[in-house]
């Protein structure tokens, strides 16, 4: 299936700083709007209160009933407009109208009338939405009290147009001071992505041989971090390319002598066995060094492949053994070839089990090459011994053996490849066995010491941490 398309750093960036700038502007156009229609119904109450005042001022009572002073030039100076029409009504509640529009929407059900107050509602008067004052005055006399109440009415158009010109001086500001930070943002983020772009073009435009540190000037921090990890990789990978080239330079001329001899002698084979008057004896032991030969050309290709198996990048896992039993058999198999040397070959370990976190067959590599060296290197009626030993949190490994050691001054030596000591020049090995170990202890985060034996000899000790065994669970 495709995978889904990933957002760029830019666009998460922007989506991430408008988005929130956008929910804000929104609030605040909410926020606008309502504090427009709040300053629109102050102005247009504060303007029907006063109306309805100056009205009430005009209507006294007058024995039982009222008496109404209401001239006609101040009633057209309230019709004056008539596209913004001021309606009034004075009633003595219940029933009793007094003046003005009958048609006058009542208060709400719900409104606690207080004398010498006004209240303020919105209504529906002749198809049209009204702003409608009521103020509620005592009259009547002591014996026959009487409420007056004086509506007037206004149509909210103006303060429709008011809310909008209100929105407008605030909203305008607003979409500018947002239009303008979102520019910023964007520079702000392009700028700020310069460096990584910077980056990429420093990588795009290099050879895949370049293995150079990265150099990238005046960065952030960040992206400083980020080419530091980078040229970490690069050392990292140089240094295994280097190593990888090493290695099969190394490969290849040690393998050119074994295979140029082999050569050599199964053309002296031929040639003895075609002849006229065929050596047979002298051929049969040709053949045995072009049997040595092959051994030998084996091996070192069988150590070569043990030694790439056992490189960092082979990503091998790594998994809880019982380092006792894995001893025990990688000794066992040795043991024809210990007595075919007239050596003696033994394991001295602790009796119960010995776990550790390990590659069973990397581990099983690393003891058969050190039993391999102590039967080579031993000469005949001496001793080889496995020990294992539990250290506290530790478990020692150790081979020892009574053969003829390895000086002090070369000891850091022999765990080059290739390496061989001149004392022991007359062994079968390659220089490979030692480095084998030595990189497939680094691959268990530990490291093989060389030391004397006594009385003499050498010994070649590990260290592993100790792993706890698996819980058991019940059935």
């Amino acid at each position: 299936m495709p995978r889904p398309r990933q957002l760029s750093l830019r666009r998460q960036l922007l989506i991430w700083l408008l988005l929130p700038q956008l929910v804000l502007w929104l609030a605040a156009a909410m926020l606008a709007h309502a504090m427009a229609v709040r300053y629109a119904n102050e102005v247009i109450d504060q303007t029907l209160a006063q109306t309805s005042r100056a009205l009430a001022r005009q209507v006294k009572p007058f024995g039982n009933g009222f008496y109404v002073d209401f001239p006609r030039a101040a009633r057209e100076i309230l019709e004056e407009d008539p596209t913004d029409r001021v309606y009034y009504m004075v009633s003595s509640p219940p029933a009793a109208f007094l003046l003005g529009e009958p048609a006058m929407p009542r208060p709400p059900a719900t409104l606690a009338a207080r004398a010498g107050a006004s209240y303020f509602y919105n209504a529906s008067m002749k198809g049209q939405d009204v702003r409608v004052a009521a103020l509620y005055l005592l009259a009547g006399t002591v014996e026959q009290p009487q409420l007056m109440l004086v509506q007037v009415a206004k149509s909210r158009t103006l303060s429709a147009e008011l809310t909008r010109k209100i929105l407008l001086d605030m909203g305008l500001p607003l979409l500018g001071l947002m239009l303008l930070t979102s520019l910023l943002v964007w520079a702000g983020i392009s700028r700020g992505l310069s460096p990584l772009r910077r980056l990429r073009r420093v990588v795009e435009n290099r050879s895949p041989r370049d293995m150079a540190p990265i150099e990238v000037n005046n960065a952030p921090a960040e992206v400083r971090a980020l080419t530091a990890a980078i040229n970490s990789l690069l050392e990292e990978v140089n240094r295994q390319v280097e190593q990888q080239r090493r290695f099969i330079g190394d490969a290849a001329h040690q393998l050119r002598t074994p295979l140029a001899g082999l050569k050599s002698q199964s053309e002296l084979v031929k040639a003895e066995l075609l002849g006229n008057t065929p050596d047979i004896p002298r051929a049969c032991r040709q053949l045995e060094q072009v049997e040595t030969s092959v051994a030998r050309s084996i091996h070192l290709v069988n150590q070569l492949l043990a030694l790439a198996r056992a490189e960092p990048e082979a990503g091998l896992q790594l998994k809880r053994l019982d380092l006792k039993q894995l001893c025990r058999e990688v000794t066992a198999e040795a043991v024809p070839r210990a007595l075919a040397r007239k050596l003696d070959l033994g394991l001295d370990s602790d009796d119960d089990s010995l776990l550790v976190l390990g590659h069973a067959g990397l581990l099983r590599e690393l003891l058969a090459n050190l039993l391999d060296n102590a039967i080579q290197y031993t000469p005949a009626g001496g001793e080889i011994t496995v020990t294992l030993r539990r250290l506290g949190r530790q478990v020692q490994l150790q081979v020892c053996d009574t053969g003829p050691g390895i000086a002090p001054a070369e000891r850091d030596k022999v765990f080059q490849r290739f390496y061989r000591v001149n004392s022991l020049a007359g062994g079968k090995g390659c220089g490979l066995g030692l480095a084998i170990v030595q990189e497939i202890a680094r691959r268990h985060h530990t490291r093989v010491e060389l030391r004397d034996n006594s009385p003499h000899g050498l010994c070649a000790s590990l260290l592993f941490q100790r792993e706890n065994p698996p819980e058991q669970t019940g059935p």
